[in-house]
């Protein structure tokens, strides 16, 4: 009799696994959309500083689309790199992510004294940046470890 072969239970499709990390996806999406929306609309004072946050938040959010589309159209069970590659630009970009939201809570703070409307349209781009921030490391952490 031939023997059966075993199932590595690592690639098993768990259909919860799939609705946490698409649902997670989609929240990326969200919130790294309002990052960039909210310091796109303010009065930028500092060009270097907010420009750094509009690049990440804005190249993030394009490539965090395409990697969603990707697992969306199931690429995730074609390929065996795909955990290692989703958890590594994750993090890279949780990283980056860190550093967008420290410059953009210096940039709320220097415009506090200037325009109240620009300090809390840039208090909640600040915060938004720090929930994306968060929800990019859990989710290569996530991967990672499933």
């Amino acid at each position: 009799p031939e023997a059966e072969e075993q199932r590595d239970p690592t690639k098993e499709d768990d259909p919860t696994h799939a609705n946490d990390l698409s649902f997670t996806g989609f929240l990326l999406q969200v919130f790294g959309f309002w990052v960039w929306v909210l310091v796109a609309a303010t009065h930028v004072a500092n060009p270097l500083l907010q420009g750094w946050v509009l690049y990440v938040s804005l190249t993030s959010f394009l490539i965090s689309l395409m990697f969603l589309l990707s697992y969306l159209l199931g690429f995730y069970k074609r390929y065996e790199s795909w955990r290692v590659l989703d958890s590594l630009y994750h993090g890279t970009t949780g990283i980056l992510y860190m550093s967008a939201a420290v410059l953009q809570a210096h940039a709320t703070i220097v415009s506090e004294t200037q325009d109240l409307g620009n300090y809390m349209t840039n208090t909640a781009a600040t915060f938004f940046a720090f929930i994306t921030t968060l929800l990019y490391v859990l989710h290569a952490f996530s991967i990672y470890y499933h």
